[in-house]
């Protein structure tokens, strides 16, 4: 019997759709993660939308929407490189983003994610512990796209598609309802704290997670702020004025994310280490072509050994010159020459160390929630080290070589950030191919292209926003109004960061205590999978402490949910469940974008709330924990009494 033929994936109006797609999500996630210091995960808006337009353009095949939303996610994703790249304007190393030093090495640097993640496919996407449920979540829809005829599964996603809309809209965009509900109990001056987030996009996530996960981030955040903070909170005298909650979030913020940092970090090697063989055996099989009689099949086959040696060859030399020409604009050619190869082995060591990490975490509790910054200040801290210790040895010698070492740190960092970035995407990309039956090669080749279609639009945006707002402490004119100014959480933390390493004002101690902790749970998990009682993911435990707590919170919510559905109903049925998780996270997703895009194009964060002036802020949060409440009440009811047919 002849084999079918391939479907119809690669295509050039697939390439222009998925440009066409990019704009939009990479400008909307540039400015959302310069306000508020947040992004969407792009993957299944991009899905939604290219399903729309290729119906409406006819002849649209499943694998080539994939293609699609493939292209035009990895382009979204990586405008996280509003992380770094403002930072070295907010310190003055710049005083514009110049569009070639930030384009031409954000795009490298997001290829080397793309090369990164090719032997990672093969290791991470066999591994039944890894949920993947973004990627899950892609494959439902586009499935559910595919075939028409299956009304039980379009009418499951739309029901949470258009139930999360709902409540998003109302309550980002109207403000009626509260995003989420804090509790603060204080006693002798320390507080203690519960929150839960009322987001559907996290609560359906963590039904995709499943319950170790869930659970090992609810013990993050328990332990984070019924512990730890509270001991800071003993050991830190507390300004004066400052309320003791307040205090808490501070502690939070420049204390407690640093201990995730060290816990993350030293659970993020041990991931590594322990996928170094499988690892290794899937890159040697990349590097060396299989005899004819031993090649995969086509939904296994990456692109050819010969072309992931020429375009990794190209995309080192280029970010080489891209750290050439910028160190060369401070310093003397044989320190810059030095400088650059020292980031480029910097980028190739930490590159593929960041991507392993980011992409386990992705599958791990999904792209959304995988803390990539966490890994990215990991990432600064090691840079800064390997500066500091070549500086101290004489290399960047001179009144400037300080200054100059700082800038380029950071310059460098937006390489691994967009590498991160890419490969915390990536994988989800991946996993939803491999259910659904694509060409992995082709999927890779898009994924280029959206490196390139991004990076494009990433130093424009850039200059339009920070020419339109500034940024908080960096205003490009005089008598701007402050106010309005991006605040760029972020940027300012790696700024601080990186200069506190060569100024030598960092405080270790917490990335000490980080990575202690992540050695005990190490054990502890280990010791768990042994008796056959599943275990306690330390990244996972890790971002738990890392993330806020009404993300942690309400992820957990999610896994509890599906253990509890399945523990009333044992015979409830995975797939309507999925299904409707998936819509929840569409909904969401979509009228983020939509509300995101609105108010860049207003500059305002609430264009069109309607919530009265001198409203208590407890009676919009108590609405919103009731429709919350309710949700979950329908969600769990759909699975326990499932619809006649």
């Amino acid at each position: 019997m002849a084999p079918s033929p391939a479907p119809r994936e690669l295509t050039w109006r697939g390439i222009v759709i998925g440009a066409l797609i990019t704009v939009v999500f990479t400008a909307s996630n540039i400015y959302l993660g310069l306000r508020i210091g947040l992004t969407i995960a792009t993957s299944i808006p991009a899905a939604v939308i290219s399903m729309a337009v290729l119906r409406a353009l006819g002849g649209g095949t499943i694998a080539e929407n994939n293609l699609v939303q493939t292209q035009a996610s990895a382009a979204g994703t990586l405008a996280c490189v509003f992380a770094s790249l403002p930072a070295l304007l907010m310190g003055g190393f710049w005083q514009r983003f110049p569009f070639m030093q930030a384009a031409v090495l954000t795009a490298a640097g997001g290829m080397t994610g793309v090369l990164f993640t090719i032997p990672l496919r093969r290791v991470m996407l066999r591994d039944a512990t890894l949920p993947f449920p973004e990627g899950v979540a892609a494959a439902e829809i586009l499935r559910a796209g595919a075939a028409r005829e299956d009304t039980g599964s379009i009418r499951a996603l739309l029901q949470g598609s258009v139930l999360a809309a709902v409540l998003t809209f109302v309550s980002t965009g109207l403000r009626l309802l509260g995003n989420g509900l804090t509790a603060t109990a204080v006693i002798g001056g320390t507080a203690f704290r519960l929150s839960m987030g009322f987001s559907p996009a996290l609560l359906g996530a963590g039904y995709l997670v499943g319950l170790e996960g869930g659970l090992a981030m609810l013990l993050g955040a328990l332990l984070t702020w019924e512990v730890l903070i509270p001991v800071l909170a003993q050991l830190t005298p507390r300004p004066a004025g400052l309320a003791p909650g307040a205090f808490a979030q501070v502690l939070w913020q420049q204390k407690a994310r640093f201990v995730g940092v060290g816990l993350i970090g030293v659970a993020a090697i041990w991931t590594v280490l322990r996928m170094g063989r499988p690892l290794l055996d899937s890159v040697r099989l990349l590097l060396v072509r299989p005899p004819a009689d031993a090649a995969p099949a086509r939904t296994d086959t990456d692109l050819p050994p010969r072309a992931i040696r020429a375009i990794a060859g190209m995309v080192m030399v280029v970010i080489g010159g891209m750290f050439f020409v910028f160190a060369r604009g401070s310093i003397a050619p044989l320190p810059a020459l030095a400088a650059a190869l020292a980031g480029l082995a910097c980028c190739a060591g930490l590159g593929l160390f960041v991507a392993a990490a980011c992409g386990y975490m992705a599958g791990l509790v999904g792209s959304s929630s995988s803390p990539i910054s966490g890994v990215t200040i990991l990432a600064a801290m090691c840079l800064a080290c390997v500066f500091l210790v070549l500086r101290a040895a004489g290399l960047f010698a001179g009144g400037d070589g300080q200054h100059f070492t700082i800038g380029f740190c950071l310059y460098a960092l937006t390489a691994i950030t967009a590498s991160a970035a890419i490969a915390n995407d990536n994988l989800q990309d991946l996993k939803t191919g491999q259910m659904i039956g694509a060409t992995p090669w082709k999927q890779e080749i898009a994924l280029l292209i959206g490196c390139i279609s991004g990076a494009v639009v990433i130093p424009p945006v850039l200059n339009v926003l920070y020419q339109t707002y500034g940024f908080v402490g960096s205003m490009p004119h005089a008598g701007m109004d402050p106010t309005q100014a991006l605040a760029a959480p972020q940027p300012a933390l790696l700024l601080m960061i990186t200069s506190g390493i060569f100024l030598h004002q960092l405080d270790w101690s917490l990335l000490a205590l980080g990575a202690v902790a992540g050695c005990v749970l190490i054990g502890l998990d280990t010791a768990l999978r042994r008796t056959g009682r599943g275990g306690l993911p330390p990244l996972a435990v890790g971002i738990g402490v890392y993330l806020p707590m009404q993300v942690s919170m309400t992820l957990a919510a999610g896994a509890l949910l599906s253990s509890l559905i399945r523990r009333l109903n044992p015979r409830a049925g995975t797939h309507r469940g999925t299904m409707i998780a998936s819509g929840l996270i569409v909904g969401e997703s979509l009228t983020g974008v939509a509300l995101a895009c609105l108010s860049a194009l207003s500059g305002q964060d609430s264009p069109l709330s309607l919530l009265p002036r001198g409203v208590p802020a407890v009676v919009p949060d108590m609405a919103g924990l009731v429709m919350f409440a309710l949700a979950c009440l329908w969600f769990c009811r759909t699975q326990i009494r499932p619809p006649t047919r």
